[in-house]
């Protein structure tokens, strides 16, 4: 099979087969907009393959990158969230149970990750803060900056990347 081939029948199978796709990431992520993103980043996965090889069921190896990819993303989602959840707890916590020590330190690392956002290409920091802050999914970003929900993944982890590295440099004894 040549690439043209293969394409094309990588292609329809991602027209026709949608919604089936799209059924099996929810399953796993339990939400129709990240299965989207999900369908459209295994699209993107499969169809930058540059290797050809035999695939015997099509669509069940679509299905398979898909799954796999849907169970990442619930993985990444929950790493970020334990990452964010004492920043996010702290949110609706009284100040006057916090002594002043600790709300100095929870706004020198606050500033920090200001600062982190600061050093970040401005496009990787408008990526970022749209998902995190705006509420908006990768597709929403991606449509809005004009390129890919892959590369709107890519900036989205740097930027999470670069701050903990911040914070972590900051923690450490000079």
């Amino acid at each position: 099979m040549d690439s043209q081939t293969w394409n094309a029948e990588l292609e329809d199978i991602f027209v026709n087969q949608r919604q089936r796709l799209c059924c099996v990431a929810a399953r796993v992520l339990g939400s129709a907009d990240q299965a989207d993103d999900v369908v459209q980043d295994a699209y993107l996965k499969i169809s930058e393959t540059q290797t050809l090889f035999v695939i015997k069921q099509p669509i069940a190896y679509a299905s398979r990158v898909v799954r796999n990819l849907a169970i990442d993303r619930c993985r990444r989602s929950a790493f970020e969230s334990t990452l964010f959840a004492q920043e996010e707890e702290g949110v609706n916590a009284a100040l006057n149970t916090h002594s002043p020590e600790t709300i100095a330190i929870d706004r020198q690392a606050l500033g920090c990750v200001v600062e982190a956002l600061d050093e970040l290409p401005e496009r990787t920091r408008y990526a970022f803060e749209l998902y995190r802050s705006g509420g908006h999914t990768q597709r929403e970003v991606a449509q809005q900056l004009g390129i890919s929900t892959t590369l709107v993944n890519f900036m989205i982890r740097d930027a999470l990347t670069h701050c903990r590295q911040s914070l972590q440099s900051q923690t450490l004894p000079d």
